[in-house]
């Protein structure tokens, strides 16, 4: 007799790079190739919260400054997770079902691979109290204590997508997804000279968080709007060749962090200028990270998949096909399929948390250079 995997009901809560508020999704999952989405929500911080994440993420770039603010940590991780909290009791108004599992990502204020030590804010055993649920959180601890980056986590959810578009719109292998939020990250998924599927992940270069700290350093907002600052600024192209000469790309093999980057080279720039100059450099530093990857891999791709906030920047999604230069290469968004671009990483740790939940692989040495496959995340049951 074969046994019916359960399928979980899972929620997943992410706040990103950008720190402007938290999305979550509900999703259906066995944490294998059983995936469908049940709803997808977002909700900003108020100025309040966002301010002191800033400030507190601003404050943090060393393991004794964790130490050194661990009273401002625990208060502003409080009120974090009652912010979190919060949106959940609402999505529970919105949808009748019934919850197996929260999958909480925490908002990351400090991540260095190299003292292995990534903290993120979230109180999992407070929210698990809360709602009686079993929640799942530290997702990154476990590779980082096997070795790994501790990020990105999120490709095997990307090979679960693949699955579903190559069945659905019958595209063949290889498939790349990247993924353009604070930092890009791409998903290359292909088949093995056995035909068994192979995948592998990088982070490649800065994604919206030049961007989105100059415009927060130089305007009241939190990010330029569908590029728009950037299309009416102008390139300064002697200050953007000057900062791709300056710029050295160690390793594609380490992840990267928002505080590798700075907005430095375009200070004496007017606003618009800066967006337009940023923009440019951030899309050929992806390009760059892209075309490389693909060497050493031996991928010759004819298919970009691009999902995160960073796709509705027009400017910096223009910038990227003029630099690819390649006709033969397919760019569409992950929406062009039937999946919310806008969802897939909160998505993804729902579905890692059935994952975590079950044992199973969230880490792969292909993905984030763990030593060998394993699982991850803490589970919390305070209730």
């Amino acid at each position: 007799m074969i046994m019916k995997k359960k399928i979980f009901t899972s929620i997943g809560l992410m706040s990103g790079t950008s720190m402007d508020g938290v999305d979550l999704s509900v999703i259906k999952s066995d944490g294998n190739d059983q995936f469908s989405s049940i709803y997808d929500t977002y909700k900003e911080f108020d100025d309040g919260l966002y301010k002191q994440l800033i400030s507190l993420r601003d404050k943090i770039s060393n393991f004794t400054d964790l130490k050194t603010h661990s009273k401002e940590i625990n208060d502003v991780e409080k009120k974090f997770t009652l912010f979190n909290s919060h949106l959940i009791n609402e999505v529970m108004g919105h949808i009748n079902e019934d919850i197996d599992l929260i999958g909480f990502h925490g908002q990351t204020v400090f991540h260095n691979p190299k003292i292995q030590i990534s903290k993120q804010l979230g109180d999992g055993r407070l929210l698990s109290s809360l709602f009686k649920k079993i929640v799942i959180n530290n997702f990154r601890q476990n590779d980082l204590n096997h070795g790994g980056q501790g990020a990105p986590l999120t490709p095997i959810f990307h090979c679960l997508i693949s699955k579903i578009i190559q069945k659905n719109f019958k595209l063949k292998l290889p498939i790349n997804i990247i993924n353009i939020g604070g930092i890009t990250n791409i998903t290359q998924i292909k088949k093995d000279i056995n035909n068994s599927i192979n995948f592998f992940a990088y982070d490649v270069g800065p994604g919206n968080c030049l961007i989105d700290d100059w415009v927060r350093n130089n305007k009241d907002l939190k990010f330029d709007k569908d590029g728009n600052y950037a299309n009416i600024g102008k390139v300064d192209d002697l200050i953007l060749n000057q900062a791709i000469d300056n710029f050295e790309f160690k390793s594609y093999e380490t992840s990267l962090d928002v505080k590798d980057f700075d907005t430095s080279f375009v200070k004496g720039l007017s606003f618009e200028d800066g967006c337009a100059t940023l923009t440019k450099f951030t899309a050929y530093l992806i390009t760059d990270g892209l075309r490389k990857i693909n060497k050493n891999n031996n991928i010759n791709p004819n298919q970009y998949i691009f999902c995160g906030g960073g796709r509705k920047n027009k400017f910096l999604m223009q910038s990227i096909s003029n630099y690819l230069r390649d006709k033969n290469i397919m760019i569409n968004n992950i929406d062009d399929y039937n999946f919310d671009g806008n969802f897939i990483e909160s998505q993804a740790f729902a579905y890692l948390a059935i994952r975590s939940y079950l044992k199973l692989p969230i880490s792969f040495p292909s993905t984030t250079r763990c030593k060998k496959i394993i699982s991850g995340g803490v589970i919390q049951k305070n209730f």
